[in-house]
């Protein structure tokens, strides 16, 4: 009976079984994909974020954003008014465009006389997502010396766009969008209204000179937000109302910003910061790009990390402060740094929709480059602070040794001969150790040249490693590849069910490290294999990783600001998104080349670095079981994995091979 039903099931699938997703409905079938579902908030951030875009470019003084006795929300501004003409290639009124269609917008121009010279706006599917998340929606612009009207209902349009002149001399302008948010697509149709206030108040901040409003018309209370001080008043204001011991120096703040003669950065880019290093309680962390808020950090973190770190370290360095056998890492000179970071950054990469880290690799060497001098220059003119600093990071450092030390002396006895063709890392703090499980001689040589021996080791592996999944335990170590890796990571193979001593764990990562391609996936899977069969409790823990090189590598030419850059894609997806945008941004077709790596061999030390193995810019999965169970997991294993299962898995290919999605 199942057999026949398969059978119907395969007879139907033909040119009309595939359906393509039209104007907004990819985001209401899957709104998880392009904003947060927990509750109707960061919908109602992105036309905040298009009112602040507008003052970040000078054209707005005042936002207002009300709450409504009917549940909605309206956002106003008195920037310059969406342009409400037609489109001069789709022949349709341009604020109707703007929400309706997923990846267009006016911050795709980046080029000298762009609108939007730096705005948080990437993918163009901002307030269109909200358009179509919104039971109702309506739009009001004030441009142009008319009032101009548009509705939308579930992402349609129902009162389309009308226009009537505004009285004489009244010369208006901005926009008002009221939001009716949908609650069947979010978990609580409630915004928090903490989460709405922080977010307004940072908007002022970076905002100096705007004036921010939320009024809740339910109880006719509001709240202006208005600083002049800047990230120093904020900073001050969010210390002052945490945990924290005084300010070990007087709070360091700066900007800079790239000019015309800057090397390797447009004109504009930069960032604006604050710092403050405090010996006790809570730490204050903020950061944003473009003024969109990444509570996840990204890459100008990492640049600000870097920045602080080496001054302080040649500070310390130059006036024989540290003492024998302490050597400073970043991670001694951030652990106690509250900081406020603004980072504009004229074409930003993120992670996902919802913006909430940034991925640009670039943004790590323009936040060091602009903060590390004058850090420097400014301790190096204030001896006294400086030394109080660099007395407060020496401790750190030397806690941390004690505590690496300790591990040490739990796990100096027993120590097995580690393999001969391992390049051990020099650091003994397993937390932050990490291991490269790489595939090939060839690709760990690249590797050995290319990471940071500091604390990063290779085991190059040679060929694939023994499907492992009805190996005997006993018999695991007559193979040299699963040998040499048990014994260099520290840990004996074990089952699900055992308690295994992992106090010899060496690395508190272990990164699976092989190619791109086809190939480097299946020795993925056979080391993915061995990991959860024999090894379970690593998976458990959190320590195994699947390092994500690129597959391919983009020179694109210089375009408007922005100069000529590499850009890396994993895979084909990322590969024509990258053209998309390039498109997008006016660089003619071909005017850029690709190159496809065949092997992680064929990317030198310093590419590897960059994409792959460099904390800061890299892409690092770590495994974990999911929301599978561990039966559910076995079970799907076995049938993959099991020799004597080739009927079953041709079986579930057969049956689930339709499903397959592509999602880029």
């Amino acid at each position: 009976m199942s057999t026949k039903k398969s059978t119907t099931a395969a007879s139907d699938y033909s040119e009309s079984s595939i359906r393509v997703l039209k104007g907004l409905e990819p985001v209401k079938q899957r709104p998880g994909m392009y904003t947060r579902t927990e509750n109707p908030l960061h919908i109602i951030q992105e036309v905040i974020d298009n009112a602040s875009d507008e003052a970040l470019g000078g054209h707005c003084k005042n936002i207002l954003v009300t709450l409504n006795a009917d549940s909605s929300i309206t956002v106003e501004d008195d920037g310059r008014g969406i342009p409400v003409g037609l489109h001069p290639e789709e022949q349709v009124p341009t604020v109707e465009i703007v929400f309706t269609r997923l990846h267009a917008g006016g911050k795709f121009d980046k080029g000298s006389g762009g609108a939007y010279a730096f705005s948080g706006g990437l993918h163009g599917v901002g307030v269109s997502v909200t358009n179509a998340l919104s039971k109702r929606l309506e739009i009001t612009v004030w441009r142009e010396a008319g009032m101009h009207k548009l509705t939308f209902a579930n992402g349609d349009v129902v009162e389309p766009l009308t226009s009537q002149p505004l009285a004489k001399g009244d010369k208006k302008s901005g926009t008002r969008v009221s939001i009716w948010p949908d609650g069947k697509y979010f978990d609580s149709p409630n915004i928090s209204q903490t989460e709405l206030q922080r977010l307004l108040r940072s908007k002022a901040v970076l905002l100096p000179g705007v004036r921010v409003t939320l009024a809740n018309a339910k109880t006719g209370e509001s709240q202006t937000w208005q600083y002049d001080q800047g990230l120093r008043g904020y900073l001050t204001e969010a210390l002052a109302q945490s945990s924290h011991g005084d300010t070990l120096i007087p709070l360091f703040e700066g900007a800079q910003y790239a000019n015309a003669d800057t090397d390797g950065f447009a004109e504009g880019e930069g960032a604006a910061w604050v710092v403050a290093w405090t010996e006790e309680g809570n730490v204050v962390r903020e950061s944003y790009v473009n003024l969109i808020p990444t509570p996840a950090g990204g890459t100008h973190e990492s640049g600000l990390r870097e920045g602080l770190f080496g001054a302080v370290k040649s500070f310390a360095e130059m006036h024989s402060l540290l003492p024998k056998g302490v050597k400073l890492l970043p991670e001694d000179v951030f652990a106690r740094v509250s900081f406020v970071l603004s980072a504009k950054v004229l074409d930003p990469q993120f992670q996902g929709q919802i913006k909430e880290r940034l991925n640009s690799r670039d943004a790590v060497r323009l936040v060091s480059g602009f903060t590390k001098s004058p850090l420097e220059l400014w301790l190096n003119s204030h001896v006294d602070y400086g030394k109080k600093l660099a007395e407060l990071v020496i401790k750190q450092a030397q806690s941390r040794l004690r505590s690496a030390q300790k591990v040490e002396k739990k796990k100096s006895s027993g120590v097995a001969v580690l393999p001969g063709k391992l390049t051990d890392c020099e650091s003994s703090d397993i937390s932050r150790n990490e291991i490269f499980l790489v595939e090939g001689d060839s690709a760990g040589g690249s590797a050995k040249m290319g990471r940071d021996k500091e604390f990063q080791a290779i085991l190059p592996l040679r060929g694939k490693v023994l499907n492992s999944w009805e190996s005997e335990r006993d018999r695991l170590f007559a193979n040299n590849e699963i040998h040499d890796i048990a014994v260099a990571i520290g840990v004996d193979p074990h089952g699900v069910k055992d308690t295994p001593d992992l106090s010899n764990l060496r690395y508190g990562k272990i990164c699976i490290l092989s190619d791109a391609d086809v190939d480097g996936s299946h020795i993925q899977v056979l080391l993915l294999t061995l990991f959860f069969k024999h090894f379970p409790q690593l998976i458990a823990h959190g320590h195994i990783c699947v390092a994500r090189p690129p597959l391919f590598r983009v020179d694109a030419p210089a375009r408007g600001k922005k100069p000529a850059q590499k850009i890396y894609a994993l895979d084909e997806g990322e590969l024509i998104a990258i053209e998309d945008k390039l498109r997008k941004d006016g660089v003619k077709e071909g005017a850029w080349s690709i190159s496809r790596f065949k092997g992680l061999g064929e990317m030198n030390a310093e590419q590897l670095w960059e994409t792959t193995m460099n904390p800061d810019t890299r892409r690092l999965l770590p495994v974990s079981l999911g929301e599978f169970d561990q039966d559910f997991s076995e079970a799907r294993f076995n049938m993959l994995m099991g020799k004597g299962e080739a009927s079953a898995r041709r079986s579930w290919l057969e049956e689930h091979g339709n499903e397959v999605e592509a999602d880029i």
